[in-house]
């Protein structure tokens, strides 16, 4: 076992009582005593025990995080935003990964780490519309990304098919007519309208622009991958080739596949931007240093981040007050980078 609050006490010849009241910032402490206190704290290398001071004072100062995959950028990265928007309130953030699996998301939500945190951001992946009901918790929790609408807890989604299709336009302003699409699920050949993954949404957008400008949807441009990674892309994108079906541009629903699509791209000898424009979706770090730099969609993963953490915060001090869900979406933006011709920036 570690050090106790009786050890400190021992070690800094003060009660119990009174290392308690340090340790949770009370006032009236006087100057010296508190300094001693500290001086043994840090000599045991004390730890509080957040369960128990939880169930004292009704909160352990921790929120929780349930992402699919922390090896994905863009979870990565947004678990970074969250963790930085929670230390601005003075909280620590507890991560925990899903893969995507609708068993492990349901026990994030249900789970026995719940007590261990004052409330819970979900990214969901495996748990569907159907599963809206299973949200219907008496836990402050925040849902994140696309999966269920209209459920019964706050939500911090994006524009998807709006940016989606700002970035095809991007394209058909550069003036690229065959405009390919790798990271589409299966069945995306038929309208996709009614379903609520990224992939589908995005594609809707793909469609919408196409059908806008007057061009027609190509099947055979349409391209699914089994995930959204760097090998993903590259592989959608040799068949594309291998195929020799002609397109002009390449629109990648993640940045991670169109990361790959760029290396698939130079590895045939195709110009980037000059033969084939490619644009992304998420603006990760590394696009900016890709070369050529990737264009992509901003989709405000840190706005998502400071309005997820600023509603969980409201819904921990409601204390189980039934207040009505709310849906947030922030603005988005197109990063325009040298793989759609543009000059490279520092952005």
């Amino acid at each position: 076992m570690g050090p106790t609050l009786r050890d400190v006490a021992e070690v800094a010849q003060v009660s119990i009582k009174t290392v308690s009241n340090v340790v949770n910032d009370y006032p009236h402490v006087r100057a010296a005593t508190k300094q001693r206190v500290l001086e043994a704290i840090a000599l045991l290398g004390y730890r509080p025990n957040l369960s128990a001071r939880g169930l004292r004072s009704g909160r352990t100062g921790v929120i929780g995080l349930a992402v699919p995959a922390l090896r994905e950028n863009y979870f990565a990265e947004l678990a970074d935003s969250i963790i930085r928007a929670a230390e601005e309130h003075g909280l620590g953030v507890m991560v925990e990964q899903t893969n995507g699996d609708r068993d492990a998301e349901l026990l994030a939500v249900s789970g026995g780490r719940r007590k261990f945190m004052d409330g819970l951001l979900l990214s969901p992946v495996g748990l569907g519309q159907d599963d809206a009901t299973a949200l219907d918790v008496d836990f402050p929790l925040v849902l994140l990304g696309e999966r269920i609408f209209g459920g019964p807890t706050d939500h911090v989604t994006m524009h998807n098919t709006a940016s989606a299709r700002a970035a095809v336009e991007h394209l058909l302003h550069a003036g690229r007519r065959r405009i390919a699409v790798i990271g589409a699920e299966e069945a995306t050949f038929e309208d996709t309208r009614d379903s609520t993954s990224s992939a589908s949404l995005r594609v809707t957008g793909y469609r919408q622009a196409l059908t806008a400008a007057g061009l027609e949807v190509v099947p055979e441009l349409i391209r699914t991958t089994p995930s959204w990674n760097r090998a993903a892309g590259a592989e959608a994108t040799r068949r594309l080739l291998d195929e020799g079906i002609p397109f002009d541009a390449l629109f990648a629903l993640n940045d991670t596949l169109g990361l790959g699509a760029l290396r698939a791209l130079g590895e045939a000898g195709v110009d980037v931007p000059a033969d084939v424009a490619v644009i992304g979706f998420d603006n990760i770090d590394e696009t900016r240093f890709s070369v050529p730099s990737l264009s992509s969609v901003d989709s405000g993963r840190d706005t998502i981040a400071m309005l997820a953490v600023d509603l969980l915060i409201e819904r921990i001090a409601e204390k189980g007050q039934r207040v009505p869900p709310r849906t947030l979406m922030p603005r988005f933006r197109i990063i325009e980078r040298e793989s759609t011709g543009f000059a490279s920036t520092a952005d």
